[in-house]
């Protein structure tokens, strides 16, 4: 079930009605009911993958409690291991096992020796990154005795499936998400209206800028050789813009679709392509998930503790997992690597702490050096983005040679050029309402505060046509869903 779906819009009223009008007197029914709600969100993309789903919340629950009861290191080492080991022992048959096992036949192939690996035709189960996590997490945190375990399984059941967040993230912590879920909502209109409008900004990233982008990226990155290096490079922008539009517009989605049954989650993007410098980017994108890398890898590993060589380590440590973590292909592990040289400078020299504040804070125009410092860092992650969008490390590279030719300065191979045309009008005007808007949680929340009620409706309802018209050619998956 897709957010950008006919079947959610009519799921979504239905548990929303039920929730506030039928199991709003009592907390344990508003949660068994999200519960119930979250499996048959799950269960409509493969209900044979929710006995996966379940298993996973029962190991992570049963060895949370078992890790928190030990009353010695050995017994509290076991479980802890136990839930660690099968939690990525999922993910690594699921997302990697055919990834290593070409990847040994490729190298043993190189030596001499032809082997015939035997690989598993099976379909990545949706969400499996985003849910190990979480487990992941709330394990790690019991055992640090940063928490205590959670009795009651039905609250943290909701706590791993919750079906906004389920299937692409954000990435949630038991300490944000839990208390919320063992306190009693009440409903708060404003809270209703607020995420009704992240929603409709949401559905307008993914289906008018998202897809959109989509056609004009997927018809040049897949028949890069047939376009100039002009072309080439609109292509890595339309794609640049397709990735944003479509993960941040999940995002959007799924915490205004939390905030209509009085829950909060984790911001998870924050306007990151008006970033000053890469380590900037990174507070801003994916923001969840870099968080956690943070906390869970990088600070364990010694984080900025210790002399530079440690802290140059560390940030190629988890840069490199990062690029892993989205995908099993040497394309993501280039696409981290690309990031980390990025960021070195700043780790180098120490200064990956600055542009902490919005840029031209409280100014509708930048500075020149700071429109000089974000084009430089859009341009870098473009490039980077190029990696992370072909199939394999040598077309990312032919694509990228014959941008840096003498055909950059030419526009040729397009077919569709009023459509293009339409579609770059449509980034100009969905970055121009993202700039106005960089101060607040997201783009719109803001803009309509001081506008006639009469001028707030032409907003909202011009926004839905828009979605509406835009989204007659069809539902389309969300990008993230694959990783």
């Amino acid at each position: 079930m897709l957010f950008n779906s006919l079947s959610f819009a009519v799921f979504l009223p239905i548990v929303f009605f039920l929730y506030w009008s039928v199991a709003h007197k009592e907390l344990k029914y508003q949660n068994i009911l999200l519960l119930l709600s979250s499996y048959f969100f799950y269960a409509c993309w493969d209900w044979r993958f929710l006995f996966l789903l379940i298993f996973s919340t029962l190991l992570d629950y049963f060895s949370g409690i078992k890790i928190a009861e030990s009353k010695n290191n050995t017994t509290k080492k076991f479980w802890f291991w136990l839930s660690i080991g099968i939690n990525l022992g999922f993910l690594a048959v699921f997302k990697y096992y055919n990834f290593f096992i070409d990847s040994t036949a490729l190298a043993l192939s190189k030596l001499g020796f032809v082997i015939n690996p035997w690989t598993l035709n099976v379909i990545l189960p949706v969400g499996i990154s985003f849910y190990t996590f979480h487990g992941l997490s709330y394990v790690i945190d019991i055992y640090k005795e940063r928490i205590k375990a959670e009795k009651n399984f039905i609250d943290y059941s909701v706590f791993v499936s919750f079906f906004p967040l389920l299937v692409a993230g954000p990435i949630e912590r038991a300490t944000h998400l839990l208390p919320q879920i063992q306190r009693k909502r009440i409903f708060d209109y404003a809270k209703l209206v607020n995420g009704l409008k992240q929603i409709l900004w949401g559905l307008f990233k993914k289906i008018v800028i998202a897809d959109q982008c989509a056609k004009y990226a997927n018809e040049i990155f897949n028949n890069s050789g047939d376009y100039s290096g002009g072309s080439l490079f609109l292509g890595a922008l339309f794609f640049t813009f397709q990735i944003y539009g479509d993960f941040s517009g999940y995002s959007d989605i799924a915490l205004g679709t939390a905030r209509l049954f009085g829950i909060e989650l984790l911001k998870n993007f924050s306007f990151p392509y008006f970033s000053r410098n890469i380590a900037e980017f990174w507070r801003r994108w994916h923001i969840s998930l870099s968080s956690w890398f943070r906390d869970y890898l990088y600070i364990p590993l010694g984080g900025s503790k210790g002399g530079i060589w440690s802290k140059v380590r560390n940030t190629f440590i988890i840069f490199l997992v990062s690029g892993f973590w989205h995908g099993a292909n040497w394309t993501f592990i280039v696409w981290g690597f690309l990031h980390a040289l990025y960021i070195m400078p700043s780790i180098i020299f120490n200064t990956n702490r600055k542009s902490l504040d919005t840029v031209a804070k409280g100014k509708l125009i930048p500075s020149f050096k700071e429109l000089l410092e974000m084009l430089l860092t859009f341009n870098l992650t473009v490039i980077a983005w190029i990696f992370f969008r072909a199939k394999d490390i040598e077309s990312a590279l032919s694509y990228i040679s014959k941008i840096f030719s003498k055909s950059f300065f030419t526009i040729s191979g397009l077919v569709d050029k009023g459509g293009v045309l339409i579609c770059i009008v449509f980034i100009f005007a969905f970055m121009f309402i993202e700039w106005l808007g960089r101060e607040k949680e997201f783009a719109i929340a803001g803009l309509d505060t001081s506008w006639k009620k009469s001028y707030r409706y032409v907003m909202y309802y011009s926004l839905v046509l828009i979605i509406l018209w835009f989204s007659a050619g069809g539902e389309q998956q969300f990008i993230y869903f694959q990783f």
